[in-house]
């Protein structure tokens, strides 16, 4: 009876452990490494869980401060490069005037604009790569995040300023 019971129960363990591998893609043949490729499986899924959380808050800080400012959608994008920054700013309406805010955004923090893409016909796009304005051998410390808020305030800074002029 114990001998029957025992077969069934690693014979359901043994399934078990077959649709954890198929679920999880893993093409690990033993137990242990079928539990571990388990664990990092799900240790992504909370990653990517986590970012289209942070996607979703940052989408719904976006709307609401569209809504409490007339904000045009306006996505900001800044990664770090070997030696200096690559923003991009995108908004599928036109903003006139923006580019002149986004540039003297740059100039504040000390960035040269080293190559640019733009177009503002119908919509805007900015793809611009900037280094630290490397004078008299100052070599300030700044981060993506630091780029991303000051142009993301240049914005805000442009928004209102249209405001008052409509």
């Amino acid at each position: 009876m114990v001998s029957r019971e025992h077969k069934r129960s690693a014979a359901a363990l043994h399934e078990k452990l077959h649709l954890l591998r198929s679920i999880t893609n893993s093409h690990a043949l033993n137990k242990t490494s079928i539990i571990l490729d388990a664990s990092k499986y799900i240790e992504d899924l909370k990653q990517k869980v986590q970012r289209l959380n942070q996607d979703i808050a940052n989408a719904q800080s976006t709307s609401s401060n569209h809504d409490q400012n007339a904000l045009p959608p306006v996505q900001v994008t800044v990664e770090t490069l070997e030696k200096g920054f690559l923003v991009n700013v995108l908004s599928e309406k036109s903003c006139p005037g923006l580019l002149v805010s986004v540039l003297e955004a740059f100039e504040d923090l000390g960035l040269n604009v080293l190559e640019a893409r733009v177009s503002c016909a119908d919509s805007f796009r900015l793809q611009a790569f900037g280094g630290e304005n490397d004078e008299e051998g100052e070599s300030s410390i700044m981060d993506a995040q630091a780029v991303k808020q000051a142009v993301m305030l240049s914005i805000k800074n442009w928004n209102e300023t249209n405001e008052l002029h409509d």
